[in-house]
Order: structure tokens, then sequence, then C-alpha cells
């Protein structure tokens, strides 16, 4: 009996290709619904979703890494992104990132070594006239200051806590 070694069933991402009537043509809502189930994409999710949609896995990568919003890799606990388009510049979004980068020891564009933030840049929130904007977690903020920046993650990190 032979083994295949690297086709692995990932069982959300096979029954969201189902969902999907396993129609190729369906990759990008397949890859966005099986990251949101996962919060991230797996290398067994990805060779799943290859092998029910019978595409190549090079293919799959081609699209995974052509789109930022796409993750390889687990995410932080919480997720702060920082707008760093021309509006929010002239506001103080950069005094913002480097703020953050000390504050929680972590790169842009990167996790914090125990997981707890992540760090990524951002060119555009929609809230130009509120700026320096920042989104935590997926909830939108306007003029933020280093102090406000603080106070939000804390409350973030507090209510993921309690709920």
């Amino acid at each position: 009996m032979v083994a295949l070694i690297d086709k692995l069933e990932h069982a959300p991402a096979h029954l969201i290709c189902g969902r999907h009537n396993n129609r190729p043509d369906a990759l990008l809502e397949i890859l966005h619904e099986t990251q949101a189930a996962e919060g991230w994409l797996s290398d067994d999710a990805l060779r799943t979703i290859a092998d029910v949609l019978n595409i190549s896995r090079a293919e799959i990568h081609g699209v995974v890494s052509f789109y930022h919003d796409y993750r390889r890799a687990a995410p932080a606990k919480h997720f702060i992104k920082i707008c760093r388009a021309e509006a929010c510049q002239a506001v103080g979004s950069e005094a913002l990132a480097a703020h953050a980068e000390q504050k929680w020891n972590v790169s842009t564009g990167c996790k914090s070594a125990d997981d707890l933030i992540g760090l990524e840049a951002v060119y555009c929130l929609g809230n130009c006239a509120l700026g320096p904007s920042a989104m935590i977690d997926g909830e939108l903020f306007g003029r933020v200051t280093p102090e406000r920046l603080d106070a939000l993650v804390e409350r973030c990190i507090e209510k993921a806590e309690r709920g």
C-alpha cells in the first residue's frame, strides 16, 4: 500500500471547498473563509484545497503570495494596524508606529515574541480626516496618540481576557 505523504486532509478547508461546490473559480472566497475559520492558511489547508479543487499548489502559492491579506503563520492574539499613508503621516503616524514598535518590542510586519501583539503598516483605513488612524483587532480608531494607543490596546487585551 502506497501512502502519499504530502496529501493531508484538513477538514475545515475540505468543508469550505464543498460549500463552494469544489469550484476552482471560487479560490479567493475559499481562501478567505479558510483563513477566517483558522486565523491563517496552514500548509495542510492549502494542500487540501489544491487537492479538492484539482489545482496545483504552485497556483495556490501564487495567489496567496500576491494578496497581502492572507497570513501563512498563526497570527498574534491582538493585531494593530497603523495607517502610514500620506494624510496620516502628516499628522504623526510615523511617530505612532515607532512608539508601538518600542512599546511592544515588535517590528512592523511581525508579531511579538510572546505572540500577544502583531503590528502592521497599512496605507489607508479610509479615516483620513481623523488621522493618525489605527485599527486594533478590527476596530477603527482616529486621532490616535501614543498614549491613546496604549490605552486602546490595553482595553482590547482586558476585553479578550474577560470574554
